[in-house]
């Protein structure tokens, strides 16, 4: 993969990369903090490392906001992999100012393909801690994760604590969602890990050694919206390695609607992924049916008086229409793109 010069200042870096834009694939690394900076929370020699993984599209300001608050951990990550559409997605991120290394990768495609681009650029010591780009981390977050892949090597997977999820309502800003997590922390976390049977969407944390040797990658059959890949590749990922869920890594989900999909997408989504999966095999028939019916009839009731923060009567058409292609014989995850506004 072609590499951006690191030589100048970070602005004109920047915009090399916005030039560049174009590409398929692009990346740039920033410059290393100076050893003085890093040398308290610097990996050391023969451990792992961690990486901090963000794909997101047409979010900036909430993309710089959730990576500058990284920056709070009390270990910081050895680099930070954002994975964006198109280079005005950074917002207002001036890599020169963070106190890691942060990677940009420029690529094509919906929220799967996006993720497989930081795949590809993983490396066999590194610890992937995947985050939505509206999730913010307690300030241990990053520490307790790596701590546990470190005393358990049959961990492959792990998922952290959402202790308020802004997805069930309209949200939380950033204010909100910092002034949330600072107030839950008080309470003391639960240090135990549990069985799970996927990682939460919108934080989890896996061995890239699994995925690299095992091939791994988010299943990308959805052009545009995913739709329950992070459970597909859970478990798959549960084949090589157990999944867990550490209650001591905490956070906030702010549940940003901007930049999402339009409800009919969703609608057809979901529908047509639990499908999806039940034909791989990563989902049970039992469980698809539930959650296809679960979804169908939160969307129905929801429609009479829908919220403005969310398109429920987008989502039932999407619904119906997903049957519609059921009955006609031609479902399928890339008729999405026949959906598009």
């Amino acid at each position: 993969m072609p590499q951006l010069t690191t030589s100048g200042d970070a602005a004109d870096k920047i915009a090399a990369l916005r030039r560049k834009s174009h590409l398929v694939a692009e990346v740039y690394t920033a410059p290393r903090p100076s050893r003085a900076d890093r040398a308290p929370r610097a990996n050391r020699p023969g451990k792992l490392r961690i990486v901090v993984a963000i794909p997101s599209a047409q979010r900036p300001g909430i993309l710089s906001d959730t990576v500058r608050a990284i920056a709070r951990q009390d270990r910081l990550p050895d680099r930070v992999v954002l994975s964006l559409g198109a280079s005005e997605d950074l917002g207002d991120l001036n890599p020169s100012t963070l106190p890691f290394p942060l990677e940009i990768v420029l690529g094509r495609g919906g929220a799967t393909a996006r993720r497989n681009q930081i795949i590809r650029i993983l490396r066999r010591d590194e610890i992937m801690v995947l985050l939505s780009d509206d999730f913010l981390m307690a300030p241990d977050y990053l520490r307790r994760t790596l701590d546990v892949f470190e005393r358990y090597p049959d961990i492959a997977m792990t998922t952290g604590t959402v202790l308020a999820d802004g997805m069930h309502g309209p949200g939380f800003s950033h204010e909100k969602g910092q002034a949330l997590l600072a107030r839950r922390l008080q309470s003391p976390a639960a240090d135990r890990l549990q069985p799970v049977f996927s990682g939460h969407g919108c934080n989890s944390a896996m061995r890239a050694s699994v995925i690299l040797d095992r091939g791994l990658r988010f299943d990308d059959s959805f052009p545009l919206y995913g739709g329950l890949e992070d459970l597909d590749f859970s478990r798959r990922i549960a084949a090589h390695g157990r999944l867990v869920k550490d209650n001591a890594a905490r956070g906030v989900h702010l549940g940003t609607k901007t930049g999402r999909p339009p409800g009919m997408l969703l609608g057809y989504s979901q529908v047509i992924a639990p499908l999806h999966l039940l034909k791989k095999g990563t989902m049970t028939r039992r469980q698809a049916v539930a959650m296809i019916a679960r979804n169908t009839l939160s969307n129905l009731f929801r429609a009479i008086h829908p919220p403005a923060w969310a398109d429920f009567r987008g989502r039932l058409r999407g619904n119906l229409r997903a049957a519609r292609d059921l009955l006609q014989g031609r479902a399928s995850p890339q008729r999405m793109l026949d959906l598009r506004p």
